[in-house]
């Protein structure tokens, strides 16, 4: 909806927004289906995130389509806003620093809710880039795991043949149509493929080969092998690599997600949405094997007003809250009954979406 707000109604310009149909929040649909200008299209594809985002990337790869619609990314495909994210965690560091008597230096651990690994690997580049950290970037999940599987096993695989839980009953139910995507109160992290993540790897590849072009052809055998295959596993030397800079926590219950809620809330007063829960819920963990000096940010990635239905449940028991004066802004007020426009695609196929875009293109 940021981007759509930034860009509404702008000449020369059309932006298409796909989300998956039926497996977004309520609110966070009519944020974007209710911006109503002619150069505003957002498309409900009969599919998962993962689905959106393959269509996506197929469209960056027709180079004639390409050509002639002159695309842009507005999420972290691009890598603008990769590079913009850098800022805030400079800016932390300099916080945290200030707060210190006689401003002495300060050990930091990062710790990112993630789902599409964009967040957390800007953390990658800024500890290259020379940001003070003493401990690994934290890398948290929810049920939907993969990335925590990688750090754990080198297996960068779909699905966890290895577990005999049934999918779904972790957290939630397992999404329509067997994608293996397990449907949490954290939406914003039900992905199965992380797109950014095939950024990580190349720089695995190339400190591993110390070629570009060399490893550019193994992250393609590795993508490739994935895209068949649903699994692949990197060298030890590959994952030994990763363990250097990263480690990895899945809080995989609903349980824990509301408890956090509710004890933050209770401690301080503070409301927070199910993906900074996840967060908060890792970075705990992940404190028990830090040593005492090490100061923890954990990087809070959405607004709880998105996810009424898990902080109202959350916090049921409170008389101390109240949904409607504590946390909703008065821009979301009445969004519910406003007029929509959207375009609903019925599969997630290429073709349908490059026949939306051709139809209502400026």
């Amino acid at each position: 909806s940021a981007a759509i707000y930034g860009l509404h109604n702008k000449a020369n310009m059309s932006i298409f927004i796909l989300h998956s149909k039926g497996h977004v929040l309520p609110i966070q649909e009519v944020q974007m289906t209710t911006v109503t200008d002619a150069n505003v299209h957002n498309i409900a594809v009969k599919g998962m995130f993962d689905d959106c985002q393959d269509i996506v990337k197929a469209l960056f790869s027709d180079c004639a389509f390409n050509a002639t619609h002159c695309l842009g990314a507005v999420n972290s495909i691009n890598w603008a806003r990769i590079l913009a994210q850098t800022v805030y965690y400079f800016l932390a560091y300099f916080d945290v620093q200030q707060q210190q008597p006689q401003c002495a230096p300060v050990e930091l651990q990062f710790v990112v809710p993630t789902g599409n690994f964009g967040d957390i690997l800007v953390g990658y580049y800024v500890r290259h880039m020379g940001l003070p950290m003493h401990a690994k970037l934290g890398v948290a999940t929810n049920a939907n795991d993969i990335l925590t599987r990688f750090w754990r096993t080198g297996r960068y695989e779909k699905v966890d043949d290895s577990s005999d839980v049934p999918l779904g009953v972790v957290d939630g139910k397992q999404a329509e149509g067997g994608h293996g995507v397990k449907e949490t109160l954290s939406p914003a992290m039900d992905i199965l493929v992380s797109s950014n993540f095939e950024r990580l790897l190349w720089y695995l590849a190339y400190e591993n080969k110390g070629d570009r072009d060399r490893a550019c052809q193994v992250v393609d055998g590795w993508m490739g092998k994935m895209k068949a295959d649903g699994r692949v596993e990197v060298p030890v030397s590959v994952l030994e690599a990763a363990r250097q800079d990263f480690c990895a926590e899945t809080v995989g219950t609903t349980r824990y997600t509301l408890a956090t809620i509710k004890k933050h809330f209770a401690e301080d007063g503070y409301i927070v949405d199910p993906h900074t829960a996840v967060g908060l819920t890792a970075a705990e963990r992940m404190a028990a094997h830090n040593p005492e000096t090490i100061t923890q940010i954990i990087l809070s990635t959405a607004h709880p007003a998105k996810f009424s239905e898990a902080v109202s449940l959350a916090l049921r028991d409170s008389t101390a809250f109240d949904f409607e004066s504590d946390v909703m802004p008065e821009e979301f007020k009445g969004l519910l009954q406003k007029e929509r426009r959207v375009i609903d695609v019925e599969g997630p196929e290429v073709e349908l979406v490059k026949e939306v875009i051709e139809r209502f293109v400026v």
